[in-house]
């Protein structure tokens, strides 16, 4: 059988290349500018071509050239959107929301049955409204239309254990049948999440839930030292057997990773100075630390929303980490993962500023599925998995610097912020 084809533009990482694969999509063709999120696009989905380059500069037949098709089902992808954020100034003239049009004109390149374009909630808000407004005029023109009223979905209502609020754009071509929406996913609870702002949701997975079987970072000295170790894990929830490969999801038609599952990975220790440790333990689960500003997470809740922090181009910063809801520290980048609803097998680059910012600046998987899952269904086809096994083991990908990887993909290792690239290398030291 064959499975629906699927391109990802601003691929980041992953996280909606996922989504789409464990729905039953095959992801041809990658495009990200970043060579080193196109390093870790690559390690994750060996079986899917990156373009790396930005995709202003790339073209249908350039995409369709390496997917090695002439035939698209759906486009997806999550154009940058600091200019619509919610998060400090909207723009409505910043440059980098050109890239919505550009991912629109690739539409029209493509012409998949299908598309879904992620963006911030901030899109959908007081004035940026004509810009969405904008961008469904020029999909019609072009022959799409858009599903309206256009939803923003909250992960925390699809089984992922964080609040986290995204605008999606789902479109089609005027030739197929409109998807729909997922419904909000619900399972059998009795607790309420926290903070107070999120008692309206539906029950998801806790944060307990996701991290209760991962190892003490605390009891491993290599982890100050490097991201893995083999280690000893604890008794998984029914989500955490899910994420460690120990417990086969129905729906779920990705390909198999094969790795070592007694490697920990993801889990560089962060040193916190003994002020910083006592203001965490002096912190309740669910309260926010005064000082930091940081959220200790509540073990019977959810996570707040994860964040990426700052591009190089604006001081490189990692954004605010929760509190472990156990251990007086900021929670790591494989239980930041957790929280996104990533499997293990799933690979993040070794530096923490990296790791993180993967993470933030992805949709969740499960997220992302449930999405997919309407335009599988919309394109009446039946998902299956395929028989690839996919062997993935420690490699370069994950730990080269700009550098390095920019050299790999044979671009500038000046295309992502040359004016502060001097200090990212420091931080990668």
């Amino acid at each position: 059988m064959v499975r629906p084809i699927a391109i990802d533009l601003f691929a980041g990482a992953g996280g909606m290349s996922l989504g789409f694969e464990q729905a039953g999509f095959d992801v041809r063709a990658a495009v990200e500018l970043d060579p080193i999120h196109c390093a870790v696009h690559e390690y994750n989905f060996p079986q899917t071509p990156v373009l790396c380059k930005s995709v202003a500069e790339v073209t249908g037949d350039e995409i369709r050239q390496i997917a090695q098709t002439q035939n698209v089902d759906v486009v997806f992808g999550g154009p940058p959107c600091q200019g619509f954020s919610l998060m400090g100034k909207r723009l409505l003239d910043d440059p980098r929301n050109t890239l919505v049009f550009h991912f629109l004109r690739l539409v029209s390149e493509l012409q998949p049955k299908y598309f879904v374009m992620e963006n911030v909630k901030g899109m959908a808000v007081g004035k940026h409204k004509g810009g969405i407004d904008a961008i469904i005029e020029k999909f019609d023109a072009c022959g799409y239309t858009v599903v309206t009223p256009y939803c923003v979905l909250n992960a925390a209502h699809y089984g992922v254990p964080q609040y986290r609020e995204r605008l999606f754009l789902l479109g089609h071509r005027g030739d197929v049948p409109p998807p729909v929406y997922p419904q909000p996913q619900t399972r059998p609870a009795n607790r309420t999440p926290t903070p107070k702002h999120l008692r309206s949701l539906p029950p998801s997975p806790t944060v307990a839930e996701a991290l209760q079987d991962l190892p003490e970072i605390e009891q491993y000295e290599e982890l100050l030292r490097g991201d893995s170790v083999e280690a000893e894990f604890g008794e998984p929830s029914e989500y955490g057997a899910i994420l460690r490969g120990l417990a086969i999801e129905p729906e779920d038609y990705s390909d198999r990773r094969q790795y070592d599952r007694r490697r920990l990975t993801g889990s560089w220790r962060t040193r916190h100075n003994a002020t910083s440790v006592d203001r965490f333990n002096n912190t309740k689960p669910g309260q926010v630390e005064p000082v930091s500003r940081f959220l200790r997470l509540d073990p019977n809740g959810i996570c707040n929303t994860l964040r990426a922090g700052t591009p190089s181009s604006r001081g490189a910063f990692t954004s605010p980490r929760p509190i472990h809801p156990t251990f007086p520290r900021c929670i790591t980048v494989r239980e930041a993962a957790r929280l996104h609803s990533y499997p293990d097998w799933f690979r993040f680059h070794a530096t923490k500023w990296h790791g993180f910012r993967q993470i933030g600046n992805s949709v969740p998987p499960r997220l992302a599925r449930a999405v997919a899952k309407e335009i599988m269904e919309v394109l009446e086809a039946t998902p299956h998995k395929s028989d690839r096994v996919l062997r993935l083991t420690d490699s370069p990908l994950l730990t080269q610097p700009m550098t390095d990887a920019a050299r790999h993909y044979g671009v500038s290792h000046h295309v992502i912020a040359p004016r502060l690239l001097k200090g990212r290398r420091k931080k990668e030291a």
